[in-house]
């Protein structure tokens, strides 16, 4: 019993770790320009289908990621200065929907581009499990947990000890103080796409060699990566992690103990139970406490 509910931990951190990188990304551009980014997941498609085509064109695993990387983060950064800065007068709903739209046609590119069919990267460190406490543990998913607690690190870093982080900081708490001490919010707003980007890359390539990838892939990734921000908090990074690591690993308690076939349920049911009863999310919304 115990290394069946270790298995399911396992895969539930794992799972959940990339969720809380694309929770991560909703709440950082959230926090400067409180608008929800539904094209968050297809910044996480991007990532792992940019990585598997580059690695099945014979550039090296490493090279391929760090390419993926960049390109997505460019990609956030085009969506930014085309589609988002035109219409940033607009009410928040507005801004909303155009998210949507241009989520759509990143995935209909995807889709015309490079096929309908799945794509998948190697394992960085080999498919040989790793035995732990009775329980079997992918070398893959080390790496996915491990590259999720480094960058929680570095955006630790770099929201407190740079310029740049504590002028995106000022921004999120209040947008008009910091414009008038001179920091520029446009520039701000889009490196915060270009951000939350490169953040959604990550998780997409790291994922893509454990459940495969494909163009519509960013749909429920998307989706799940935004119950994560609101069960966390909408608000704080702690909360991004903390809500993306609860809803996998309750996802794979709900597939292993009861169904996989209700797996897909549960962030729905949990967004439900978080908007009725705790509206502010499992770690509040203080101003103060954004991140």
């Amino acid at each position: 019993m115990l290394a069946q509910f270790l298995q399911f931990l396992y895969s539930g951190m794992t799972v959940g770790s990339a969720y809380a990188l694309a929770a991560l990304g909703f709440t950082i551009i959230y926090n400067t320009s409180g608008v929800i980014n539904f094209a968050q997941g297809e910044f996480i498609m991007l990532g792992g289908m940019l990585a598997a085509m580059m690695a099945g064109a014979g550039v090296p695993l490493p090279l391929a990621i760090i390419g993926a990387v960049i390109l997505t983060a460019i990609v956030g950064l085009v969506m930014e200065k085309a589609v988002i800065e035109p219409a940033q007068n607009a009410q928040v709903v507005t801004l909303i929907i155009i998210t949507i739209g241009a989520s759509l046609v990143v995935r209909g590119l995807v889709q015309i581009w490079l096929g309908k069919g799945t794509h998948t990267l190697p394992a960085f460190s080999g498919d040989a499990p790793i035995e732990f406490l009775g329980a079997s543990l992918l070398p893959q998913s080390l790496w996915v947990l491990g590259v999720t607690l480094l960058i929680v690190a570095a955006l630790g870093w770099f929201f407190g000890r740079t310029l740049l982080g504590k002028a995106m900081l000022a921004t999120s708490h209040n947008k008009l103080a910091a414009q008038l001490v001179g920091i520029n919010t446009r520039r701000v707003l889009l490196l915060s796409f270009g951000l939350a980007a490169l953040l959604g890359a990550v998780g997409g390539a790291l994922l893509a060699p454990i459940t495969y990838t494909s163009y519509d892939a960013g749909i429920m990734l998307g989706l799940k990566g935004f119950v994560a921000a609101v069960l966390g908090g909408l608000g704080g990074g702690v909360g991004a992690i903390a809500g993306g690591l609860i809803l996998g690993i309750a996802e794979a308690m709900t597939a292993g103990y009861i169904s996989s076939a209700y797996k897909d349920a549960v962030p729905f049911v949990l967004i439900l139970l978080i908007l009725f009863f705790m509206p502010r999310g499992l770690f509040g919304a203080k101003v103060s406490e954004r991140v």
